[in-house]
């Protein structure tokens, strides 16, 4: 089994072309919101073109399971056909249980006691627009990080991003030199 995780692609359809050569291949794709607009806070970033990302999004062969941001609107979701879901999404798949956020709402201690209530093995965030892979008790808290607007002080993570999970095993790709920048 192979599970794509994406987030905060913000317009950004160069970042997602690039992100979809390493999720290619995948079972499914959460993405875990800020999908089309980039909002007041950045410039447009090179590539971005939020119709054609929408239609991208359309014609992709995997489903995805899309959660909303705060940079979602309704209007988007008029553009995306799948569901644009808040402020959780949860999935089983092959008895291991998800839940994917924005991770805007509530500080991400309260989610994760959540999802140590839901007896969930992955927990999937976005918002940050930094890549971190943890483990709490049994819930693994993943944060693809960003392929349009990369945010972290970290010089090593702050990279256009994307995650995998591959058999059990996590990685968080760098998107555009393909190489794994955290594995666990």
């Amino acid at each position: 089994m192979k599970i794509g995780i994406i987030a905060d692609t913000h317009g950004n359809l160069e970042g997602w072309l690039q992100a979809w050569g390493l999720l290619q291949g995948s079972d499914l794709v959460f993405h875990c919101g800020d999908l089309l607009y980039h909002g007041p806070r950045f410039e447009p970033a090179p590539g971005y073109n939020p119709k054609a990302l929408a239609e991208a999004f359309n014609a992709c062969p995997v489903p995805i399971i899309f959660v909303k941001g705060n940079g979602d609107s309704e209007v988007d979701a008029v553009f995306v056909q799948a569901p644009i879901q808040t402020p959780y999404a949860f999935a089983q798949v092959e008895g291991r249980r998800f839940l994917a956020t924005h991770g805007h709402l509530e500080p991400l201690d309260k989610t994760l006691e959540q999802a140590q209530r839901w007896n969930l093995d992955y927990l999937l965030t976005g918002h940050l627009h930094v890549p971190h892979v943890q483990r709490h008790c049994k819930v693994t808290h993943i944060n693809p990080g960003t392929v349009a607007y990369p945010l972290s002080p970290d010089e090593r993570l702050a990279r256009k991003t994307c995650a995998t999970i591959i058999e059990g095993e996590v990685a968080v790709w760098d998107v555009e030199s393909g190489t794994a920048i955290i594995t666990r």
